[in-house]
């Protein structure tokens, strides 16, 4: 009998939502009788039995203990029970892990919240995949089922995704398809010219619309139901699939396609590597983490034969040379035209980089995308094509979902978690898309009244900054992510768990980056309230933000403040593991400076903390570990030989670099004793790093540590004797600034303040 990938996913889907209609007493409509042989086999491997029941869930992030670090303190914590939800706001609230489990009172609250959607929504749509995993994802991804740290969404679209694998399978193999597309940061990061910071935007945004794109046709010519999709985005994805051989030659067809597509769009700047992984169905229970590191480590062997599949002819025919794009520098596009056609000034540009300026225009607030091969789709925004294999597939952009046809192809509602607009009644096909794509909107330009108003231009958030108008760039990841997913979970590396980990660090920087800009207290993370974002929000703009990592842009101020709040957030979200923890470099310039610059700037910064032994901070030219940047009492990363040598010594009330900036803020010295102490303290500074110069070979000797730590301590009362009176009556600053401990941070200490008092 054929069956459809799409029946058995729904089965799988149904059996979970009874799960969940039974955890919370609601009555769901009645079960299919007949169950799918491929559906009892995959919930025998991933040990889904008749008494396996939904419960409160553990953080999985608790699990994570990476074998060559220190064993790390064992807390244990739990997800609190709250719902997916922007009702009634932009953004999702940050689900932050509890330290006890939820009580019988709160338990029951959920329960009522699941009662009301079930009621609401399952009678109409029972059999609207779609809508029934958006409530596994909203309701289940706070509920265990089974393994205590195991969310329900997590095994049921595993489950399904190994049901359909197995479907129509006469091998006893399954495929695990890996694709990641290269040469992103080549693609977004290196431009120039105006609006180059929207065109950054756009180009972030084409990409994910690339990967849409791979993971459709996959799942079209698999026959695959989205809940094979084990994770997607940031250029990476991970499909499930049967182990044939034509599977095999489709993926092979498909990434030759693309490929072949992308080298004659970007010149080879971007490649799609996609590998098909097979392996015994047998060994999905206990050895998947395996074949997972071997699919990605075998995307690094598709890169290093970089389009070697393509015609290498393509690659070095000859060609004519043309002026080039003033933007992308390709010189092989005749007919270049204005960037901006409402300024007859701009420079020249190619069409994609036309085409990607007008799309940066057009992004803000867009709701909802439409994949179509029609080429026109009526009250479409904007319009992006791709035209793979003579095939044209068309993605038209809305600011309002309820502007589109009923009977429109695939529509991917972005950021939406409202159940009410996934229903049958408005679409056949909807999915989730999430972005982080944090943005405030432009003003009004008054010298071009006609270009829309879009994201808020380089200038504008310089003139939103406190003191200098500078602009800051931040970039930053999650630092050993690969070791995390290889071997972080231990003995526990199940295909569920390593859904749920790539979920959970998918949540954090697609969905909750954009609450944390939108409401965020700068003062006290714990204190994160829902105002209008319009007002509350900060003034910068996520570039990108996906995957693990980020590129931000912003008032400079405020991305330094960000970028502490994304710190202090991502480790609480984890549990305070110390083996999960982010690196991050930010570079400020004026907003003259090449973007393309400051994108190498603030890599380097980034690539410098990772250097520190990560868990690091690089700004301003110096690289700290976080807790020193912040100032944390329990500091812990001090070297055994400076602690020796600085036994004798306690660590000062004022620690750091952050708490003398945040004292002398309060302080309000004004800009001349400011001036002073800034110069007074960069010119300790430059004492120490010049003397220091002749330790290189020895950096722990006696000599070296005396320098580093004691050298500057006449500069230092010298410069305290001048401080106002208010300052010199405060002994906490005096003496800890005078503090060895405090002694390496002088130069971060006086830039930052120099800075924020700079007019």
């Amino acid at each position: 009998m054929v069956t459809s990938s799409e029946k058995v996913a729904l089965q799988v889907v149904q059996q979970a939502i009874s799960a969940l209609a039974k955890w919370a007493n609601f009555a769901h409509p009645p079960l299919d009788n007949h169950e799918f042989s491929e559906v009892t086999r995959a919930k025998t491997i991933l040990d889904w039995t008749p008494e396996t029941k939904v419960g409160i869930l553990s953080l999985v992030f608790d699990s994570v203990n990476l074998p060559n670090k220190p064993p790390k303190e064992t807390t244990q914590h739990y997800h609190p029970l709250q719902v997916i939800d922007n009702d009634d706001k932009k953004y999702p609230d940050i689900p932050y892990p509890l330290n006890s489990a939820p009580t019988s009172e709160q338990q029951q609250a959920y329960k009522a919240e699941i009662n009301n959607a079930l009621s609401k929504y399952l009678k109409d749509n029972w059999e609207n995949l779609s809508l029934l995993m958006l409530i596994l994802e909203k309701f289940g991804s706070c509920l265990s089922f089974g393994e205590a740290d195991v969310a329900l969404v997590d095994i049921a679209r595993t489950t399904a995704a190994v049901a359909v694998a197995l479907l129509n399978n006469p091998t006893k193999e399954i495929s695990l398809i890996a694709g990641d597309l290269s040469g992103i940061q080549k693609f977004i990061y290196s431009i120039s010219s105006e609006g180059a910071l929207k065109s950054l935007r756009a180009r972030s945004f084409y990409l994910e619309l690339v990967t849409e794109e791979v993971v459709q046709q996959l799942l079209e010519q698999l026959n695959l139901p989205r809940t094979n999709i084990i994770y997607a985005g940031g250029g990476n994805l991970y499909i499930l699939a049967s182990g044939t051989v034509e599977n095999e030659n489709i993926v092979q067809n498909i990434r030759q396609q693309f490929n072949k597509w992308l080298l004659k769009e970007f010149e080879g700047k971007v490649f799609l590597a996609l590998d098909c992984l097979k392996f015994p169905v047998t060994e999905l229970k206990d050895k998947f983490a395996e074949h997972w590191s071997k699919a990605t480590k075998n995307l690094a062997v598709h890169k290093s034969r970089k389009f070697a599949e393509n015609k290498i002819s393509e690659f070095i025919s000859p060609r004519y040379s043309h002026e080039p794009c003033r933007v992308c520098h390709r010189d092989d596009i005749e007919n270049l035209k204005p960037l901006n056609s409402q300024e007859p000034d701009s420079v020249l540009a190619c069409g994609n980089c036309r085409s990607m300026f007008d799309l940066g225009s057009q992004l803000l607030g867009v709701t909802a995308i439409v994949r179509s091969t029609n080429e026109s789709v009526k009250n479409a925004l904007h319009t992006l094509s791709f035209k793979i294999n003579s095939r044209e597939i068309h993605y038209h952009l809305f600011k309002n979902w309820k502007q589109i046809d009923h009977d429109s192809d695939i529509v991917l509602l972005v950021n939406d978690w409202q159940l009410e607009h996934y229903q049958f009644k408005h679409f056949q096909n909807a999915a989730p898309l999430l972005l982080g794509n944090y943005g405030k909107e432009s003003k009004q330009d008054s010298e071009i009244p006609a270009e829309p108003r879009g994201f808020m231009r380089a200038g504008e958030m310089s003139e939103k900054a406190k003191g200098a108008n500078r602009v800051g760039y931040l970039r930053m990841d999650v630092d050993r992510l690969g070791q995390i997913f290889a071997k972080g979970l231990g003995k526990k590396q199940t295909l569920s768990r390593l859904a749920g980990l790539s979920r959970q660090m998918s949540y954090f920087f697609k969905v909750y980056l954009n609450t944390l800009a939108a409401y965020i207290n700068l003062k006290n993370p714990d204190t994160i309230k829902p105002d209008t974002p319009d007002e509350q929000g900060l003034n910068i703009l996520f570039i990108y933000a996906g995957g693990d990592d980020l590129f931000i842009s912003g008032a400079w101020s405020e991305i330094v403040e960000f970028a502490f709040e994304i710190y202090q957030a991502f480790r609480t979200y984890t549990g305070n593991n110390e083996h999960i923890t982010l690196s991050g470099g930010i570079s400020i310039d004026d907003i003259k400076f090449p973007l393309y610059q400051a994108a190498k700037t603030s890599g380097e910064a980034e690539e410098a903390a990772k250097g520190n032994g990560r868990d690091s901070l690089g700004l301003f030219g110096e690289v700290f570990k976080w807790d020193e940047w912040r100032g944390r009492k329990n500091f812990k990363h001090l070297d055994d030989d400076v602690k020796k040598y600085l036994d004798s010594e306690k660590l000062p009330s004022l620690f750091g670099v952050s708490p003398f900036v945040e004292r002398l803020e309060q302080q309000d010295i004004g800009v001349n004793y400011s001036r002073n102490f800034v110069r007074n303290l960069l010119i300790t500074a430059q004492i120490q790093e010049q003397a220091l110069e002749k330790f290189k070979e020895n950096k722990k000797s006696e000599e070296a540590l005396g320098t580093r730590y004691y050298l500057h301590l006449p500069k230092i009362a010298y410069t305290l004797a001048r401080l106002p009176k208010n300052v010199l009556e405060d002994s906490e600053f005096r003496t800890s600034l005078k503090n060895p401990y405090n002694a390496p941070y002088f130069r971060a200490i006086a830039t930052w303040i120099e800075l924020l008092n700079r007019g």
